[in-house]
């Protein structure tokens, strides 16, 4: 499954601080169609994250009954972005189990 969506980044202060981008209602639908086949535990989904010219092996992260996109400090740097920033955020999820 591809998938693909505009989103703003934003930081969780956290007692391990991350930034993240918020997986669109219509998107984490057709996430949540495939989910019991592709997760490893905790509703953890994983996916190739593509940014820009930069793609990378990550989970998405269950939240508020959707899901969230983390991205590493390596990403933030290699494409320049920030908090508040819009991003065009690429997704590929493998629903063959």
């Amino acid at each position: 499954m591809d998938l693909s969506f505009t989103g703003e980044i934003w930081y969780w202060r956290g007692p391990a601080p991350f930034y993240f981008v918020t997986v669109p209602d219509d998107a984490a639908e057709d996430i949540h169609e495939v989910a019991g086949l592709v997760t490893y535990g905790w509703g953890m989904i994983p996916a190739i994250v593509t940014i820009g010219a930069t793609s990378w092996y990550t989970a998405l992260w269950p939240k508020d009954g959707g899901y969230i996109v983390p991205l590493k400090a390596d990403v933030r740097r290699a494409e320049d972005i920030d908090v508040d920033d819009i991003v065009e955020v690429g997704l590929s999820i493998d629903d063959q189990g």
